[in-house]
C-alpha cells in the first residue's frame, strides 16, 4: 500500500511499537521512532509528520511552528503539560491524550506508598538488612483506621483511591473547585477547602494536573499548616510540590513524611537530599506501568492516530476550541 502518512514516535521507552504498527497498519501509515534529546532534534525530525505520538519530549511553540502538516498530537498517558495544548490550537492542531489506561495502576500505587510509609516498610526493611532486628526503630506508629485521606483534586484515579482506602477504616475528604458535595458524596467523602485539607489530613494524596495554577502548590507556607504527623503522596506531577521546601519541611519535623513517584527532575537527581532521608519513599515514576496498562496505552495512543488520519474525530480531545479554528488541519470524513 503506498505511504499516505507519516506518524511519528518523538521518544518512547517501550520495549517495541507493534501495538502501535498493528493500530495503523490499515490507514497506509509509516511509523517513524525517533529518540529526540531536544528542541532542535524535535523540529527537524517532526517538520513534516502527519501526526506525533509523544512520551516525555517537550513539544513546544517552536517546534509546532515548524510542523506544516501535522494534524495530530497525542501524549502517550493522561498529562499534557509537556505539551503546548495553546499553541497546537492556535495551528490547528489536534491534542489528544489516553486518560484511561493505567487508573487502577496508578490508585493502587498511591495506596501502597500510604501503607508503605503508615507502616514505615522501608525503615524497618533497611534496619533488619543491616543486622538490626527490633521493632522499635519504626516508633511512633499510629493505627490506620480512623485516620483523614486528603486528596487533592478527584479524578477518575482519586475515587479508586477513596474506594480503596475505606477498606481500611480512612476517612476520606476531597479538595476539588469542579466537583460538589453530591459527587464526593457518592465516594464516602467530604468535600473541604484547601485550607482544612492541608490542616486536617494525615496523608494527604496528589493527584492534580501540572499546570501553572498548580506549579510549587505545596511550598514552605503549606507545610508549616500541614500536621507533623501527616504524610504527603505525590502520584501526579513532581512541579506540584517544591522539592527544596518539602526537603526542609522533613529535616525539621515540619511533615513525619513523603512517598514520591514523581519528581521535578526525571530522573531524580543522585545529589538531590531526597535520596538521603530516611522518612521518603521514592519510586521512579512507575505507577502507571503494568503489562497490561502498557500495552494499552500504546494501543490507544495510536488508535487515535489511525482515527483522524482516516477522517474520524477523536475520543479524547484535550483542545475541543481547536474544532472552531478555521485553520484546523483534521478533515472529517464526510458520510
Amino acid at each position: 500500500m503506498r505511504e499516505k502518512f507519516r506518524v511519528v514516535v518523538t521518544d518512547f521507552e517501550y520495549e517495541s511499537l507493534k501495538s502501535e504498527e498493528q493500530a495503523l497498519a490499515g490507514i497506509g501509515a509509516t511509523l517513524i521512532p525517533c529518540h529526540c534529546k531536544d528542541e532542535s532534534e524535535l523540529i527537524s525530525s517532526t517538520a513534516d509528520a502527519d501526526a506525533l505520538l509523544v512520551q516525555y519530549a517537550s513539544i513546544t511553540r517552536r517546534v509546532i511552528e515548524h510542523m506544516s502538516k501535522c494534524q495530530i498530537i497525542v501524549r502517550y498517558g493522561i498529562g499534557v503539560d509537556s505539551l503546548d495544548v495553546p499553541a497546537a490550537t492556535d495551528h490547528g492542531i489536534i491534542v489528544a491524550n489516553v486518560p484511561d489506561y493505567g487508573l487502577e495502576e496508578v490508585a493502587n500505587h498511591t495506596i501502597s506508598l500510604l501503607l508503605a510509609s503508615a507502616r514505615k516498610l522501608t525503615i524497618l526493611n533497611e534496619s533488619v538488612k543491616s543486622g538490626v532486628w527490633n521493632y522499635k526503630v519504626s516508633k511512633p506508629l499510629f493505627r490506620l483506621s480512623g485516620k483523614v485521606l486528603g486528596l487533592l483534586a478527584f479524578g477518575n484515579i482519586a475515587r479508586l483511591v477513596a474506594k480503596k482506602a475505606l477498606a481500611f477504616g480512612l476517612q476520606v475528604q476531597v479538595c476539588d473547585p469542579f466537583i460538589d458535595a453530591e459527587t464526593a458524596g457518592r465516594y464516602h467523602a467530604k468535600l473541604v477547602d484547601f485550607d482544612t485539607l492541608i490542616a486536617t489530613s494525615d496523608f494527604l494524596s496528589i493527584h492534580a494536573p501540572g499546570n501553572s495554577s498548580t506549579y510549587h502548590l505545596f511550598n514552605q507556607s503549606v507545610f508549616s499548616r500541614m500536621k507533623s504527623t501527616s504524610y504527603l503522596i505525590n502520584t501526579a506531577r513532581g512541579a506540584i510540590i517544591d522539592e527544596q521546601a518539602l526537603i526542609d519541611a522533613l529535616t525539621r519535623g515540619a511533615i513525619a513524611g513523603a512517598a514520591l513517584d514523581v519528581s521535578e527532575q526525571e530522573p531524580i537527581s543522585p545529589t538531590s537530599k531526597l535520596l538521603q532521608l530516611p522518612n521518603v519513599i521514592i519510586t521512579p515514576h512507575a505507577a502507571w506501568y503494568t503489562e497490561e496498562a502498557q500495552e494499552s496505552v500504546q494501543g490507544k495512543a495510536a488508535a487515535e492516530v489511525a482515527r483522524v488520519l482516516s477522517g474520524q474525530p477523536p475520543q479524547n480531545l484535550v483542545n475541543p476550541d481547536v474544532m472552531r479554528n478555521p485553520r484546523l488541519r483534521f478533515k472529517q470524513m464526510t458520510k
